[in-house]
């Protein structure tokens, strides 16, 4: 049995005060109790917070004494008596009120129970008027600032673990937890002093072990948690509690010490295929006398544990068969295609162009050394080792000639090998005219040292061959390049 409770039955008067005055309130109500029947005897007492009373009605039989107000004895009072009475007395007592809480328990079979508060509150005391100053109120703040909301004190379960608490910005830094065997306590400081009028939103999360939360009768599960809010002195608005039961359970019932309504809902979350059930349960004007018990009663076979492992190994057994069935495939276009056959022909002209330029580069280290045995003349005189050295460099170059005229015979019979075949053949005959001015100016060294020419007169001779000398292998090395970028 619940004692009865009323909600938003005292009203601020003054509605609105400065940071540094008190807050009074006024309670309306009848000094005879309100019965369909005759009353022999009857008396009303009211217990105020604070000794100071402004004003109160005065009837026959009433006396303030010692922070109460006693009205009575009233004897055979008829039915459905009713005398107006107004009390105005002093509470600098925060009216902390959640216009909204929203609960969410989450049952893991895992062995956890996870719960989630998200609270929409609002401070209903008398409004401030003016600005705030924090100074003022860090100074004095039992002064300037007695019916602020400073902090919210949460009794959770014992053995409560993995406890958060943030709010719309990020995580509220100022903030106190401890646990003993029967009560785990946290104590909050919002991220301002709340005045009346102010609000604020914030979540209070936790963890709760399963095995004190979870049992089993009659073949059956069902948890028992309590229902209302764990945070002292608040009234709940709209309260609505949302119990996530494993996926697969069924025959969902619901025990509660009290009438609320509710209903169901699905909520998907990871690895789930068809769902979880939710069980919805709503209750307005709810005073912490409502933090009773309350069951859900569902059946779960253990079997539906083990869906999302498997679900997880099948996932990755798939994968692994997924990545060797790609590896081993053969995923090219049918190799009597055209354009199968037109891939091979492009592959085999790139081939022959490498070749090409192998064999050119190749011609080019010949030249160099070539060059060098000029310059080995210039130094030592000994001319019949610079012929030795032209007749195996002409030797070598005719060779790789001959195998580089083969391999442009092949890009000309290709036809796809059509757009650089005219570099590869420009190429092949600058590579050509370079070897033959090379070798007029090998000729034209050699016989000046024979006649013993003076070597001014032989560099005077060469001049204009050395200049179309490096014009060509300019031009060689131009193309080689182009060749190699494609």
């Amino acid at each position: 049995m619940f004692s009865p409770a009323f909600t938003h039955s005292l009203k601020p008067f003054p509605e609105k005060i400065t940071q540094e005055e008190i807050q009074l309130l006024v309670f309306e109500d009848s000094a005879h109790y309100l019965s369909p029947y005759s009353v022999q005897a009857q008396s009303l007492t009211i217990k105020l917070p604070d000794s100071r009373v402004e004003s109160y009605t005065r009837l026959e039989n009433s006396k303030y004494q010692n922070s109460e107000i006693k009205y009575g004895p009233y004897e055979n009072l008829p039915p459905f008596s009713y005398t107006p009475i107004i009390v105005h007395f002093e509470s600098n007592h925060p009216f902390a009120v959640a216009k909204e809480l929203v609960r969410e328990i989450e049952i893991s079979h895992w062995g956890n129970v996870q719960v989630t508060d998200n609270y929409d509150m609002v401070h209903e005391g008398s409004e401030i008027k003016g600005e705030f100053s924090r100074l003022d109120f860090q100074a004095r703040p039992h002064q300037r600032g007695a019916s602020a909301i400073k902090n919210l004190i949460a009794s959770l379960p014992p053995r409560a673990h993995s406890v958060y608490y943030r709010d719309e910005i990020g995580n509220i830094s100022t903030s106190r937890l401890w646990g003993d065997l029967k009560k785990t306590e946290l104590i909050i400081e919002p991220r301002y002093p709340m005045f009346g009028g102010w609000r604020t939103a914030f979540t209070i999360g936790y963890g709760l072990p399963l095995g004190d939360f979870l049992f089993e009768s009659e073949g059956k599960r069902f948890l028992n948690i309590s229902f209302g809010s764990p945070i002292n002195d608040i009234v709940v608005d709209t309260l609505i509690v949302k119990v996530v039961l494993p996926e697969g359970s069924q025959f969902v019932s619901v025990s509660a010490p009290f009438p609320v309504t509710h209903w169901k809902e699905t909520k998907f979350s990871h690895l789930d295929v068809v769902g979880r059930p939710v069980i919805v349960l709503q209750k307005t004007n709810v005073v912490p006398e409502y933090n009773q018990y309350f069951q859900v009663y569902y059946k779960f076979s253990s079997i539906s544990m083990l869906r999302e492992p498997m679900m997880l190994i099948s996932g990755f057994v798939l994968f692994f068969v997924a990545c060797i069935i790609y590896t081993h495939l053969d995923m090219s276009i049918s190799k009597s295609s055209p354009s199968y056959l037109a891939k091979l022909q492009w592959e085999e002209v790139l081939s022959t162009i490498q070749q090409i330029e192998k064999l050119i580069n190749k011609c080019l280290a010949v030249q160099d050394r070539l060059e060098g045995s000029l310059r080995d003349l210039s130094r030592t005189g000994d001319v019949q080792a610079c012929k030795a050295a032209r007749k195996s460099a002409d030797s070598t170059l005719k060779e790789l000639s001959k195998e580089v005229r083969s391999l442009v015979s092949f890009l000309q019979a290709s036809p796809q090998a059509g757009h650089i075949l005219p570099k590869v053949e420009e190429l092949v005959v600058k590579e050509r005219e370079l070897e033959d001015k090379l070798m007029i100016k090998h000729t034209t060294v050699v016989d000046c040292y024979e006649k013993r020419v003076a070597g001014r007169e032989v560099e005077n001779r060469i001049a204009s061959q050395q200049q179309k000398i490096a014009l060509l292998r300019q031009e060689v090395d131009d193309l080689l390049e182009f060749i190699y970028e494609l």
